[in-house]
C-alpha cells in the first residue's frame, strides 16, 4: 500500500502546505511510499512535488489518496475518478459574503466552492475536517462518514533565528501587539485596529501594532484599513505585507500579545504558534477558534474594543495573570503533539482500508 496526497497547490510558508509536508514526513517515517501530487507550486517547492497528471503511473486500488479540498480544480476531477481508497480533508471555505465589497472573483469562487463541497459526499470513503467546526459542516451537507484530523504541525521550526533586519526595524521598547494572517475581510483587521486605538490612547501611548500578512489581491480592503488608521489619527500601525519565515519568527519574538478578532477560522494556526512562542493570546471565539485554543489563552465572547484594551493593559501590568495565561497555553499545546496527530491519521487510514 502507498499513501499519497493530492492538492491544487503547494506554497511556501502556507499552513496547509506545511501540513502536507508534515503528513508526507510522518508517512515515510512509517515506511510508506508517499508523494504529493500538485497542479501549481512555488518554484522553491519544486523538490517536494510531482505533477498530478503523473498519478496514473501510481494509481492502484490498494493505495490510499488524501485530497486537500479546494475550490474547483482539475486535481479534484482526477481524484474522484481514481480507483484508490479516497480520503478528503476539508480546511473550510470562507463564506462569500465577506468578499462582496472587495473582490468579485473571490466572491464567486467561494460561493461556487460551498456548492461544490456538496457534490462529493458519495465519492469518498472518509471526509475529515481539521476541526470539529469543519467536520460539522461536512456532516451537515450529508457526508456519511466524517472525522477530525487536527493539523499536523512542526513547532520546532520556530526555534530558529529570526531576521536581523526585521529586529532592527521593528523591535523596540514599545509594547507590541501582533496579528498574523492574510489581509482579507473575514480576519477583521479593522477590529484589531480599533482595539489598538483605545489601548494606545487610554492605556499606553508607547505601543505599536504589527499586522503581518500578504495583501496582494486585496488592495481595496487594505485601502479601507489605511483610511481607518488615518481617520483615527493613529500612529505605529505597521502593515508588513508578505513575510518570509525568518521574518515571522522575529515578529513573534518581539510581540507582547497576540490579538485576533477574526470572524471566520476553520482552524487558526497562528494562535498555536503564539502559544508555542510563549505569547499570551486574546482571540474572538468565532468558527473553530475556541476548539483550536483548547482552553488556553483568553477567549472573547463578544467584541468590546475598550474592554479588550483594558484586558491588554492587565496582561502588561499583572505578571501573575500573564503567567497564568501562558501556562494555560502550554498545557493546551499537548493536544497537538506530532506523535498524537500521526496516530490519529493512521487510525483513519486503517479504517478506510478495512472498509
Amino acid at each position: 500500500m502507498e499513501i499519497h496526497q493530492f492538492a491544487t497547490s503547494l506554497s511556501y510558508g502556507d499552513a496547509i502546505s506545511d501540513e502536507m509536508l508534515e503528513i508526507r514526513k510522518a508517512l515515510r517515517s512509517q515506511g510508506y511510499r508517499s508523494e504529493i501530487f500538485i497542479r501549481f507550486y512555488e518554484p522553491r517547492m519544486a523538490r517536494f512535488i510531482r505533477d498530478f497528471r503523473e498519478y496514473k503511473n501510481f494509481s492502484s486500488p490498494d493505495n490510499v489518496v488524501i485530497f486537500h479540498f479546494s475550490i474547483g480544480s482539475p486535481v479534484s476531477k482526477m481524484f474522484f475518478r481514481i480507483p484508490d481508497h479516497r480520503i478528503m480533508i476539508y480546511h473550510n471555505i470562507t463564506p462569500y459574503e465577506y468578499f462582496l465589497d472587495y473582490h468579485r472573483i473571490l466572491t464567486r469562487e467561494c460561493y461556487k466552492g460551498r456548492l461544490e463541497i456538496k457534490l462529493f459526499k458519495d465519492k469518498v470513503a472518509l471526509a475529515l475536517g481539521d476541526s470539529e467546526f469543519n467536520r460539522k459542516e461536512l456532516e451537515a451537507v450529508g457526508y456519511p462518514s466524517t472525522g477530525i484530523l487536527p493539523l499536523l504541525l512542526d513547532f520546532s521550526k520556530f526555534d530558529n533565528a529570526g531576521d536581523p533586519a526585521v529586529d532592527r526595524i521593528y523591535d523596540s521598547d514599545k509594547f507590541t501587539l501582533l496579528f498574523v494572517g492574510r489581509v482579507i475581510p473575514n480576519k477583521k483587521f479593522e477590529d484589531v485596529i480599533k482595539t489598538f486605538y483605545f489601548y494606545k490612547k487610554f492605556f499606553n501611548s508607547d505601543s505599536q501594532l504589527i499586522l503581518a500578512g500578504d495583501y496582494r489581491g486585496m488592495e481595496r480592503y487594505l485601502a479601507s484599513l489605511l483610511e481607518l488608521v488615518d481617520r483615527l489619527e493613529l500612529s505605529d500601525v505597521h502593515f508588513t505585507g508578505h513575510v518570509e519565515f525568518a521574518e515571522l519568527c522575529s515578529f513573534f519574538r518581539m510581540s507582547d500579545v497576540y490579538l485576533s478578532m477574526s470572524e471566520h477560522e476553520g482552524f487558526g494556526v497562528p494562535l498555536l504558534e503564539s502559544f508555542y512562542m510563549g505569547k499570551p493570546v486574546i482571540a474572538f471565539a468565532a468558527g473553530a477558534v475556541e476548539e483550536t485554543m483548547n482552553s488556553g489563552g483568553i477567549l472573547l465572547r463578544w467584541k468590546n474594543y475598550f474592554g479588550t484594551a483594558a484586558l491588554l493593559d492587565r496582561l502588561k501590568k499583572n505578571e501573575s495573570f500573564r503567567n497564568k495565561v501562558i501556562s494555560s497555553q502550554k498545557k493546551a499545546l499537548e493536544k497537538y503533539r506530532s506523535g498524537s496527530v500521526s496516530k490519529i491519521l493512521m487510525d483513519h487510514i486503517k479504517k478506510v482500508v478495512r472498509q
